[in-house]
């Protein structure tokens, strides 16, 4: 089904929500957070105030994320692109104890659609398992004039 841009953002926003709150609850107490790449409160411009990723409990909430260079350029090639955000995604989980395969949802926002084919040829080769649930939206613009970004929920898997 094709929903408004903002519409569909807004489902899935919820859609977290509601994920979140059914593991909180399902425990009766909110578990020990542990923040990932912290940022202080602050009231500092230069530093986006978020962290990039926290982990409660056995839960994992990453923040979006774009695959940059460095000076936070956006490569020239799209695949090289790809392969930069999923890099950096394996990296905030590594830093959590997890690996790609602990991620049971997340949230792609594209600014063209046209690159599905691109971004999904490089998301393949970074699971090893089951793949997780997923939405791609198409969202227009994004920060720094990138094409893909990220966010999802990891959940370390028990042995």
């Amino acid at each position: 089904m094709n929903y408004p841009r903002p519409l569909a953002v807004l489902f899935a926003i919820a859609g977290l929500a509601v994920f979140a709150s059914a593991i909180f609850a399902s425990t009766g107490k909110t578990p020990a957070r542990r923040y990932i790449e912290p940022r202080l409160a602050s009231a500092d411009a230069d530093k986006p105030p978020f962290s990039g990723a926290v982990l409660a409990g056995d839960t994992l909430y990453l923040s979006g994320d774009i695959g940059l260079e460095p000076g936070n350029k956006v490569p020239a090639e799209a695949a090289t692109e790809a392969r930069l955000l999923m890099e950096r995604c394996e990296r905030r989980l590594a830093a959590a104890g997890m690996t790609m395969d602990d991620l049971v949802y997340v949230t792609i926002y594209s600014s063209d659609v046209s690159d599905y084919a691109v971004f999904n040829a490089e998301y393949r080769k970074h699971f090893h398992r089951e793949f997780p649930a997923r939405a791609y939206i198409g969202a227009g613009k994004l920060l720094f004039g990138a094409r893909w970004e990220m966010q999802g929920v990891a959940i370390r898997r028990q042995p």
